[in-house]
């Protein structure tokens, strides 16, 4: 498997669509969770995300809405706006036992604690691990189009996430979004046990000013 270091956005508007393939579980209840989180400690991997209602006032901020969590097979989504962060979900993101893979955690991790505090464990940031497979784009979009040659639709991302129901499409795209950062991990991880792959030599600075000149131009 060639590996590019980076794609544009053109080449990503071409690509086919990827839609989360299992179930979607919305949960809204201390009781939905306590059911859910029984099921996601049984996993060895999980794929998280979260979403947050948009501001478009100045000054205006909300809490983290939705928090996803997803397996293979299923994705919860977590109505954190109805039901807090309660215990059952803190005793998952604190299990050493089970890993946890997303994008820019960081940043997850800071609003959920503007929640609940805790200590999360055992977090894998994708935007730190695919370097070492030589990929330099940091967004999961481009992450898995690179990876997967297919692409993630970003069209909800400014939906209300407060809503009292969430949308079809919402549901896809926050399960979609969680699910695919799981499925870049276990490639990776499959790529670097069997070192299938190769990274994708980017031409030296002379060769590309001279693949860019006047003179090659209309070869």
């Amino acid at each position: 498997m060639i590996l590019k270091r980076t794609i544009n956005k053109d080449e990503i508007k071409d690509l086919p669509k990827t839609i989360f393939p299992g179930r979607i579980h919305v949960i809204q209840s201390e009781m939905e969770t306590i059911k859910a989180v029984a099921y996601l400690q049984s996993q060895p991997i999980l794929g998280i995300d979260s979403e947050t209602r948009p501001s478009f006032t100045k000054g205006q901020s909300h809490k983290v809405a939705l928090l996803q969590i997803s397996s293979d097979e299923c994705c919860f989504l977590f109505r954190l706006n109805m039901m807090g962060l309660i215990q059952p979900l803190i005793d998952l993101l604190e299990n050493p036992n089970i890993i946890k893979v997303g994008l820019s955690l960081k940043d997850d991790f800071m609003m959920l604690h503007k929640r609940a505090p805790f200590n999360q464990k055992n977090c894998v940031e994708l935007q730190d691990y695919v370097r070492q497979f030589g990929i330099q784009d940091k967004s999961l979009q481009k992450i898995y189009g690179i990876l997967f040659k297919e692409k993630i639709s970003k069209s909800q991302r400014l939906s209300n996430w407060e809503a009292d129901v969430l949308s079809d499409g919402q549901k896809q795209y926050a399960a979609t979004d969680a699910w695919a950062c799981l499925n870049i991990y276990n490639l990776l991880q499959e790529l670097k046990r069997t070192g299938d792959y190769e990274v994708e030599n980017l031409p030296s600075p002379e060769e590309e000013i001279i693949t860019n000149s006047p003179a090659t131009a209309n070869k």
